[in-house]
């Protein structure tokens, strides 16, 4: 099918874009690799379209010693190549495929709010932010949402209308502190039937000192579950993570489709939650990623 009829909107500047959004109130074009098959199948139809492909300050990947800020216009290919966080780079090899991550932005992603998707649940375990800005008049007004606000619902986030996602920040993992993504999928780069995001801190006698996990799949939203304190009070080879990984299994409440029943999600994620949280512990006992 073709898209159904839209105004066009080039901006060549960060001011340009938020004053078009502002006026237009209509669908930013970043990569395209969600939008663009939605207009095709007539599931959207806005009557504008805000391309910001042309805005050069959007693009860009910063690293910090506390952690990555992505710019809007940053690839998933871009900033996987780029090695800036282990733990990002780590899910966006399980994102889709290399035409699809060549193309596709990480903001855009976090925007999009797939529930099945894998760069919300990093934000989420990692409580990461979105860097949310707006024209007000003749001034640029820039808001910080935290990735527990961020997330709505799904395919809902929390940019308003006349709003421009420009940037997300995810927090570095820190010493003695792993990470790990583990799921489940019908074929490799096809939404995951599950996954869980973990991630692990260690003190120096081994014993953990926080401990979380983030589901998707099963739920409308990233499931963040903090089992730190199941984990922390015994050193991590004595810990019994089936045990722990259960807290995560009772948190999440997936919906049965077409694909997986949802005792069947449910099941995954115990044993996808049991495997991430062996995998983060590892990490961390080696000094981290």
């Amino acid at each position: 099918m073709k898209p159904p009829p839209f105004e066009y909107h080039a901006p060549r500047d960060l001011g340009a874009a938020l004053r078009t959004l502002a006026e237009v109130r209509g669908k930013v074009l970043a990569g395209g690799q969600s939008l663009i098959p939605m207009l095709n199948m007539r599931l959207t139809a806005p009557e504008h379209l805000v391309d910001i492909n042309h805005v050069a300050s959007l693009g860009g990947i910063e690293s910090l010693e506390a952690g990555v800020r992505v710019g809007a216009l940053a690839r998933h290919s871009e900033v996987a190549r780029a090695g800036a966080h282990p733990l990002l780079t780590r899910a966006l090899k399980l994102v889709a495929h290399p035409a699809i991550r060549n193309r596709g932005t990480v903001v855009g992603s976090l925007v999009h709010a797939d529930p099945a998707a894998e760069l919300p649940a990093v934000l989420a375990v990692l409580g990461g932010s979105v860097r949310v800005a707006r024209s007000e008049g003749d001034a640029q007004v820039e808001r910080d949402v935290p990735a527990e606000d961020f997330f709505t619902g799904p395919m809902e986030s929390a940019v308003q209308p006349g709003e421009l996602a420009v940037s997300a920040y995810f927090p570095a993992l820190g010493r003695r502190t792993g990470g790990a993504f583990e799921e489940v999928a019908r074929r490799h780069g096809d939404y995951a039937l599950a996954g869980v995001c973990a991630v692990v801190t260690l003190d120096e006698e081994a014993f953990v000192t926080a401990a979380k996990v983030a589901c998707v799949g099963v739920g409308p939203v990233p499931v963040v579950v903090d089992v730190g304190e199941a984990s922390g009070h015994c050193p991590v080879h004595e810990l019994d993570w089936a045990e722990v990984a259960r807290l995560a299994q009772s948190a999440v409440e997936p919906e049965d489709d077409i694909h997986a029943s949802a005792a069947y999600r449910r099941h995954l994620v115990g044993v996808l939650a049991e495997r991430a949280l062996r995998n983060a512990a590892r990490e961390a006992e080696t000094g981290g990623a």
